[in-house]
């Protein structure tokens, strides 16, 4: 490898607007952001699904179909 032309590696924290704090390493330093795995819909099990079937089903239950 040659010397000088990769980024220092080194511990980061990485804060949650939630208020959940993870330690990883990383190229940057102290990062924040607005969802992690502890406050994401997907991953607390909070994701409403509105559409339910596809374009066919909605087609047909709009027009009385089947």
């Amino acid at each position: 490898m040659r010397e000088g032309i990769h980024p220092e590696y080194n511990n980061t924290t990485i804060t949650c607007a939630c208020g959940n704090v993870l330690e990883v390493g990383s190229t940057r330093t102290d990062l924040k952001v607005d969802v992690c795995s502890k406050c994401h819909p997907y991953w607390t099990g909070n994701l409403k699904q509105s559409k339910t079937g596809g374009a066919a089903e909605r087609f047909k239950q709009k027009y009385g179909l089947e």
